[in-house]
C-alpha cells in the first residue's frame, strides 16, 4: 500500500500545490479511518509532505474598507475594538497574528510605533512600524476603556477577556462584509496595506520590511500587481496617443 502511495503521487508531480494538498487531504482522512478500524496498521500517507503553496494577493477596493470603518460601532467596545484594529492592519499591514498577539507595553503611542516582537513575529525578527495618528488615537482610546484588572492579556481580545485568533476576527469581518454585501478576510486587509502602500508612492524595499518578509520574494507580487496599473495607465495617458492620432499611426508592415 506505502508503494502504491508513493507511486500515485510521484505521478501527480506535474499537479499545482492546492491539487496535490487536496488529494492528500482526503487520502489521508480516508486510511486515518481505515487505521482506526484496524485494517492497516498505520496510516500510509504519514510520510508524504504537503506541497507548498504560493501565497495569493487579494485586491480589495478602497470603496468597500472605507465602508466596513462607516458600519464599526464606536459605542460598544466590539465595535472599538475592530475599528483599531482595522486602523492598525491597513496601517502597518501587520499579520493578523501577530496583530492579535501584540500586548498593550508592544504600543508606543509617544514616539508613534508599535513594535513587533521575535516572539510573535512569523520570521522570529522582530521590527517597529511607524503609526499615524489615527490609529495612535484609536489605540489610545481602546486602552482608555480596558479594565485595569486585565493586566497582560493580549491587546485585542473579546469583551468577555478571551483572546482572539486570526479565524475569529475573519468571523468578525465577514459579518462586517455580509452587511455590506461583500466577503473580506484578516488577510485581505495585509494585502490591501501593500497594494495602497505601493500604488501611493511607496518603495518596495521599504514594504519588504514593513511586512517583515525575509526577502523580496513575495514582496514582488505586489509590485507585479502595482506594475499592471502602470501599464493600464501608460494605454490610456500616454502623450503619443495625442499627438499621432490612430488614423497615422503605421499599420503593420507585410512582408
Amino acid at each position: 500500500m506505502k508503494k502504491a502511495i508513493i507511486s500515485y503521487f510521484a505521478e501527480g508531480n506535474s499537479l499545482a500545490p492546492a491539487s496535490h494538498n487536496i488529494r492528500r487531504k482526503y487520502l489521508k482522512c480516508f486510511f486515518s479511518w481505515v487505521v482506526k478500524e484496524g485494517i492497516l496498521p498505520a496510516n500510509p500517507l504519514i510520510d508524504i509532505p504537503l506541497r507548498r503553496e504560493e501565497p495569493r494577493v487579494r485586491e480589495i477596493d478602497e470603496s468597500k474598507l472605507h465602508s466596513i470603518f462607516d458600519v464599526c460601532d464606536l459605542t460598544i467596545y466590539s465595535g472599538l475594538r475592530d475599528y483599531v484594529l482595522l486602523c492598525l492592519t491597513i496601517d502597518t499591514g501587520v499579520r493578523p497574528k501577530e496583530a492579535l498577539s501584540l500586548l498593550p507595553d508592544d504600543f508606543n503611542l509617544r514616539s508613534m510605533e508599535v513594535r513587533v516582537p521575535a516572539i510573535i513575529a512569523k520570521t522570529r525578527v522582530s521590527r517597529t512600524l511607524p503609526l499615524s495618528p489615527l490609529t495612535v488615537d484609536g489605540v489610545r482610546k481602546l486602552t482608555s476603556i480596558r479594565p485595569d484588572s486585565w493586566g497582560k492579556v493580549p491587546f485585542f481580545v473579546s469583551a468577555e477577556r478571551n483572546t482572539m485568533d486570526t479565524h475569529a476576527w475573519s468571523q468578525r469581518l465577514n459579518r462586517y462584509g455580509n452587511k455590506l454585501g461583500f466577503k473580506i478576510t484578516a488577510y485581505d486587509l495585509r494585502h490591501a496595506f501593500a497594494l495602497m502602500f505601493l500604488r501611493n508612492g511607496g518603495h518596495a524595499l521599504a514594504l519588504q520590511r514593513t511586512l517583515g518578509h525575509v526577502d523580496l520574494t513575495m514582496t514582488k507580487r505586489y509590485v507585479a500587481l502595482t506594475q499592471e496599473d502602470l501599464r493600464k495607465q501608460h494605454r490610456m495617458a500616454s502623450p503619443l496617443n495625442v499627438i499621432v492620432p490612430k488614423k497615422e499611426r503605421l499599420r503593420k508592415l507585410k512582408y
